[in-house]
């Protein structure tokens, strides 16, 4: 399976990502004061816990769980030295669900992160998780 997309050049420091289907994301590297977008890391950072997540909310339908809430709060460590690579990423799931246990989650979490997630698989860091189920 081959997956395209285009990246364009719109002024200094703003990039405009496209697919093959037109759907388009904003891209920039401005200094945290003049932001408008996520930067590349930050979408690579963003891109492995969606990636995760489409799994996990998967899985957790499957087994006819409510899944009332869900986000992802992820945290990468950077080298000091170029390419300043990621060394470590940890992303933290945290599910709110009335009937899912502690116990399916966390084998559905390490299931997603460690077997399925391509994006994850891509990444050649040290990538950890870890998740909170909240009752609601």
């Amino acid at each position: 399976m081959i997956v395209k997309t285009t990246v364009n050049y719109k002024a200094d420091k703003e990039y405009e990502g496209v697919n093959a289907t037109g759907n388009k994301v904003a891209i920039d590297m401005y200094d945290a004061d003049n932001k408008q977008a996520m930067s590349p890391t930050e979408m690579l950072l963003s891109s492995v816990a969606a990636c995760a997540m489409v799994d996990i909310s998967l899985m957790l339908k499957k087994r006819r769980k409510t899944l009332v809430g869900f986000k992802a709060e992820t945290e990468g460590t950077r080298g000091e030295e170029h390419p300043r690579a990621f060394t470590d990423i940890h992303i933290n799931f945290i599910i709110t669900s009335p009937d899912a246990t502690e116990e399916e989650v966390a084998k559905i979490v390490d299931l997603s992160v460690d077997k399925y997630c391509s994006v994850a698989a891509s990444v050649k860091s040290n990538i950890t998780h870890g998740f909170e189920v909240k009752r609601g």
